[in-house]
């Protein structure tokens, strides 16, 4: 567990691209796909829809770095801005949305070697996760994420466990072998769907205003106030 200060259905592995990639699976499930197969699901991609004035990283080398993995589509292969893990390995991300979502998918682009992230956890609607309780907390879903990370992946959620998610906390508890962990994109797909605040309604009670009777006495009884 890091002790760093800071803000705060399993499926079968199919390699795409040239070359074949080797993935030692956990037991967890880990269903994913290649960058080059994922370009039909842009039209549900989330970027504009993240509240980027409001993420936090935990464990971040350089404060704020952690927005900067959040790109546009032509920029997904730019190596940098880049997040990495400051004192050990681990690194937990609060990703706030400006509206309600269901989440389909999430694409990651780790770093080089062994600064690749191994293993993911996500909890949806946590704002309190941190490196304290992060360890003794059920987690909506968990992946064991391919080592080879020489281009983006996409892992498939399962999607009936994130329906109506305001936030995301992502916490990333190992890499594949480095000091230091990094992150070089983000990105999810899904559907939004904007909040609306309900209207302000003001029920009036249809009671007898009680400084309208007098007394006897012509006093008021007294006036009631509705709130």
């Amino acid at each position: 567990m890091s002790n760093c200060q800071g803000e705060a259905g399993q499926s079968d592995y199919h390699p795409t691209g040239e070359g074949h990639h080797h993935h030692h699976g956990h037991g967890h499930g880990h269903d994913h796909d290649h960058d080059h197969d994922i370009e039909p699901a842009l039209k549900d991609s989330l970027y504009g829809k993240i509240d980027l004035d409001r993420v936090r990283c935990l464990n971040e080398h350089s404060a704020g770095a952690a927005r900067g993995i959040f790109k546009p589509w032509d920029k997904r292969k730019d190596r940098e801005p880049y997040l990495e893990s400051d004192c050990d390995e681990q690194l937990i991300l609060f990703v706030p949305f400006t509206g309600m979502v269901k989440l389909k998918s999430i694409l990651l682009w780790g770093g080089p070697e062994g600064k690749a992230p191994a293993k993911l956890k996500v909890f949806i609607n946590a704002e309190d996760v941190d490196f304290d309780n992060v360890e003794g907390r059920k987690c909506t879903q968990e992946w064991d994420l391919v080592e080879d990370q020489g281009d983006l992946i996409e892992y498939h959620t399962r999607v009936a466990k994130f329906n109506n998610v305001r936030s995301l906390t992502l916490f990333i508890p190992e890499n594949y072998g480095d000091d230091v962990t990094r992150l070089q994109y983000l990105g999810f797909t899904g559907e939004w769907t904007e909040l609306r605040e309900d209207p302000l309604v003001t029920i009036y009670e249809l009671k007898p205003n009680l400084a309208d009777h007098k007394t006897p006495a012509g006093e008021n009884l007294g006036h009631q106030n509705i709130f």
